[in-house]
């Protein structure tokens, strides 16, 4: 039974890292990167798929509240996997704006997870005061942060893990709005999936293009 469990593991983990991969490095980055002092990351915004007869189980509002949960779930996840890396003295002089500060900026200047992709990425740094801004969208047929999770199984019969998922995540300069780094995967997983085993996998190989962390890991 233990070998028959560890080969599900193994085969889930194989699965879950197999990705359809595209990135984009502007060439200035490492040289405007050396100026920036703090960045912010706001909620990605994210599409929940699901099949018409669970939407038919679903209440007016869930699916919107569970997209939100999961988008937020991702901006924790994003600020938990820098911070890891700070604390171990891998992002020398580089802070990070907690999600909380971030949201409660943005909520002040009438801004929330509904409205923020109206904004630019310069806008949203002028007011966040930081010098860059990483924003996203993701796209899950699945939830997996575990109120959305907990959630739509108690709604329409099934929890947990991810069949599959597509995160693109952009880092903007926070003065100017430029592109300075695009990361758009896809990756297809199930057993254990969650948050900050997305944003594990999505990095694990990204940070080593991405001009804050490229010469740490």
């Amino acid at each position: 039974m233990k070998q028959l469990l560890f080969f599900i593991v193994a085969c889930a983990a194989i699965t879950l890292s197999h990705a359809q991969t595209n990135l984009y490095e502007n060439p200035d980055f490492d040289e405007i990167a050396k100026n920036h002092k703090i960045i912010a990351i706001v909620p990605f915004k994210t599409q929940v798929k699901l099949r018409p007869r669970q939407m038919e189980k679903l209440g007016e509002g869930d699916l919107e509240r569970m997209e939100k949960s999961e988008g937020e779930s991702l901006q924790n996840g994003m600020y938990s996997w820098f911070l890891k890396r700070k604390k171990r003295g891998k992002l020398a002089g580089l802070e990070l704006q907690d999600p909380k500060r971030t949201n409660a900026l943005l909520k002040k200047q009438g801004i929330d997870y509904d409205n923020v992709y109206e904004y630019t990425s310069d806008e949203i740094a002028k007011i966040l005061e930081v010098d860059a801004v990483i924003m996203g969208d993701y796209e899950t047929n699945k939830p997996m942060s575990e109120g959305a999770s907990v959630a739509l199984g108690l709604l329409i019969g099934f929890w947990g893990s991810t069949n599959s998922a597509t995160v693109n995540m952009s880092v903007y300069n926070g003065i100017d709005g430029v592109l300075l780094w695009n990361y758009n995967k896809k990756v297809s997983g199930s057993l254990g999936s969650s948050p900050e085993d997305l944003i594990n996998i999505l990095m694990r190989k990204a940070s080593r293009r991405l001009a804050y962390t490229k010469n740490s890991d």
